[in-house]
């Protein structure tokens, strides 16, 4: 009730109803202002921001690892350090502090070398081979290559082959088989030691060398063995050689040791020494002034003598007096 004694009533009791056609032609109607996009592009945007602060939202919330600078720092001048060393050659250097390293921390662990047991040397020193093999006084046995040590070994021209093993904690074995110094090799003026193989093993002459076989020539290292072991079945022919010289990678030239030259044929070698040292048996031939024989026909011997025997003869052919016309003998 109001102050004037009406009772207030609800709204909801009442029915709202359009005005009549004419109170609705008298009010004036509003008009829509025309959006500036189409609608279509306008929900496409719309769904693009949407989608942008979907994905976004995650990245955003990405939370960078404390030290993320510091190690990328340290990896970028890791790499240019090794970059560096890479131009400057310096990797060898680099490697051999790392592994002097490695060898310090095993060597502190009880891994050191401390025994190294050698079988098979005999021309061949202890340090030669500790060198060879890579063992030094820092080597550790726990980082020692085997497999390298051996191939360095056999590296070795005098080394044929070596065995390797590791006895932890603290020994090493090492077992080589050499080459046997079997002659020697002489090529444009210089003089070598070789192998029965070929192997060059020294391009010294150690004075206990100074009496093996001597051979001369481009190939004869690779042929020697078995040339000198058909002259060992001649011993009174190889006692008197001084050299064995291969002639265009064919046949063989003896140098005796008075100078004679004996030409040898390209086969049948057994048959042209056998006749050489029947004939020196019988004849004296070697033992004559002769400066050379030649066998490599097989149906005949030519001798030629030497200077001095030549110039005799032909003294004493001239003094010969001439037969005469219709003389008795």
């Amino acid at each position: 009730m109001d102050g004037r004694g009406r009772h207030a009533q609800s709204l909801m009791r009442w029915t709202l109803r359009p005005a009549d056609a004419g109170a609705r032609a008298d009010v004036p109607r509003r008009r829509r202002t025309p959006s500036s996009r189409p609608p279509a592009e306008a929900g496409r945007l719309t769904r693009l921001r949407f989608s942008a602060a979907r994905w976004s939202a995650p990245l955003l919330e990405i939370r960078v690892p404390r030290f993320a600078g510091l190690a990328g720092a340290a990896l970028f001048l890791a790499s240019v350090g090794a970059y560096g060393a890479v131009k400057g050659d310096h990797v060898p250097a680099l490697v051999t502090a790392v592994k002097d390293a490695s060898d310090l921390a095993a060597n502190r662990m009880g891994f050191r070398i401390a025994t190294v047991s050698l079988s098979g040397q005999r021309q061949l020193g202890r340090d030669a081979i500790f060198a060879a093999a890579g063992v030094t006084a820092r080597s550790s046995l726990l980082f020692l290559d085997v497999a390298e040590a051996r191939r360095a070994l056999e590296a070795n021209p005098w080394i044929a082959e070596a065995t390797v093993r590791k006895l932890y904690p603290d020994r090493l074995l090492i077992t080589i088989k050499e080459r046997e110094a079997f002659a020697l090799w002489q090529l444009d003026g210089k003089v070598s030691v070789i192998a029965t193989d070929g192997t060059l093993l020294s391009e010294t002459v150690p004075p206990r060398f100074a009496t093996l076989p001597f051979v001369v020539g481009r190939g004869a290292a690779a042929k020697a063995k078995d040339f000198l072991g058909v002259l060992d079945r001649h011993p009174a022919i190889r006692d008197q050689v001084r050299a064995s010289i291969l002639v265009a990678d064919r046949r063989w030239n003896l140098r005796l040791k008075n100078g004679i030259d004996v030409r040898l044929p390209e086969d049948d070698l057994d048959a042209a020494l056998t006749l050489l040292a029947t004939l020196d048996r019988e004849r004296r031939l070697l033992s004559r002034d002769i400066a050379a024989v030649d066998l490599r026909l097989p149906d005949r011997v030519t001798v030629r003598l030497s200077e001095a025997a030549a110039a005799a003869r032909e003294e004493v052919l001239k003094a010969k007096p001439p037969k005469r016309k219709g003389s008795d003998a």
